[in-house]
């Protein structure tokens, strides 16, 4: 079943028809919607959009990042993931001193050369400030410094682990959040965080949803009379589901929310493996919801594709403290890339 590739090109369709023309910030211009919302249900399938070929080692690599509390773009180029390039290569020409002499400018290949070979130069200008990952992990924290000497360092909140924390000791609770939109930190970020926050909600399971869940759903509920919730314990199955939202303020429709449903679809999955619960719903608050003016040729292309059925996602060497874990992707069959430019 394949539900999400539907609701995607409805999204499009939705665009196509209602959105209004606008300017942004990178002078290429929308056409934008606002407030929608996406759904889907974990049960159906890893959410990896198949009515295009996408590029999920990129996205891993990316969510690791976020987790290990990283902000440079060091570690995305060293294991081939690019698109934070762009973001970086432009802070870089806009802080250039006014005296740079023109022969000494890098362009953007070379740029990212260096930030490969170079570590100093990578410590400089591979840093996209106090973004996703600074927020994430280390909410607050800052480095403690008496005039040019460094003192130490004031270690912030890590939201995942607190996250972790509360889900395991108070999971009923409704302040299961993490939030990147630090105020007092945004005018240090390279890009103010797109997707900003998000919420989880656990629920207990009746036993008829736990012999589900054993049986793979091919066995019929009412089969389940000689069945107790101590007998799937036994077998492993999860007490609780758990469900994910998250909230986007900005959302590049056709090349960053791909991205951004299976992101937070790994997200779910890891942290219901680390508290033993069962991933239910994944769900995407959508702001000004848009389409790139140089990308409507090729959101109608997707629309007219039919889709394949839905892969399912393995994970394995789970450390979230550490922002490892492995992973292995089964059954994903797509349509082609289609190829759209990133606006930075």
């Amino acid at each position: 079943m394949n539900n999400l590739d539907t609701r995607y090109q409805a999204l499009l369709e939705d665009i196509l028809y209602w959105g209004v023309k606008k300017t942004d910030r990178t002078g290429t211009g929308t056409v934008s919607v606002f407030g929608r919302q996406i759904r889907h249900n974990m049960s159906e399938g890893f959410p990896l959009l198949t009515t295009k070929k996408m590029a999920i080692k990129t996205m891993m690599t990316e969510l690791k990042w976020f987790l290990k509390g990283d902000t440079n773009i060091k570690y995305l180029v060293d294991n081939g993931c690019n698109i934070w390039n762009g973001d970086a290569y432009k802070n870089y020409f806009n802080n250039l001193s006014k005296d740079t002499d023109v022969f000494d400018i890098l362009t953007q290949d070379k740029f990212i050369e260096k930030i490969k070979s170079d570590n100093h130069f990578a410590q400089k200008w591979g840093e996209l400030g106090p973004i996703y990952g600074k927020q994430w992990v280390n909410w607050g924290g800052f480095d403690i410094v008496s005039g040019e000497i460094n003192e130490g360092y004031n270690k912030g909140v890590n939201q995942i682990q607190s996250l972790i924390h509360d889900l395991k000791t108070n999971p009923d609770s409704r302040r299961l959040m993490v939030s990147a939109w630090n105020v007092g930190e945004l005018n240090r970020m390279v890009l103010p965080p797109c997707h900003y926050g998000f919420q989880v909600y656990t629920r207990e399971l009746n036993l008829d949803e736990r012999i589900d869940i054993y049986n793979g759903g091919r066995i019929p509920m009412n089969q389940s009379s000689d069945y107790f919730h101590e007998h799937m314990d036994m077998y492993g199955i999860p007490r609780r589901a758990i469900s994910l939202m998250w909230n986007q303020r900005s959302v590049d429709t056709f090349l960053g929310l791909p991205f951004n449903i299976a992101s937070y679809a790994t997200l779910l999955l890891l942290i219901a493996n680390e508290v033993e619960m069962y991933p239910e719903s994944l769900i995407g608050n959508l702001g000004d919801t848009h389409l790139y003016l140089n990308h409507i040729e090729q959101a109608k292309e997707q629309i007219e594709r039919d889709s394949y059925n839905l892969p399912q996602l393995k994970l394995t060497n789970v450390n979230l403290k550490d922002g490892e874990f492995d992973w292995e992707l089964i059954g994903y069959e797509s349509h082609p890339t289609i190829k759209a430019q990133l606006s930075n």
